[in-house]
């Protein structure tokens, strides 16, 4: 099953630096594609997630924010 993950983030936001760094090896060692959005780029993505980033989506599912969960994330693109 191929897997799709989204981290919503935004410039200047050191969490998410860390974020995608975490996804990019992550995902990297899975072969699983994943994206990065910048949430202040659309008005209804910055009132959803604005508060929050970064925000992990897998499959288009809000997965967990503020920090990647490694062995959290490894079991949900396992299935």
């Amino acid at each position: 099953m191929s897997h799709q993950v989204t981290l919503m983030t935004r410039q200047g936001c050191h969490a998410c630096e860390v974020a995608e760094a975490d996804l990019r090896r992550i995902c990297g060692e899975l072969a699983v594609e994943w994206s990065a959005v910048d949430v202040d780029t659309d008005p209804e993505l910055r009132a959803e997630y604005g508060d929050r980033v970064p925000v992990i989506l897998v499959d288009g599912a809000e997965h967990g924010y503020w920090k990647v969960e490694e062995e959290r994330l490894r079991r949900a693109l396992a299935g």
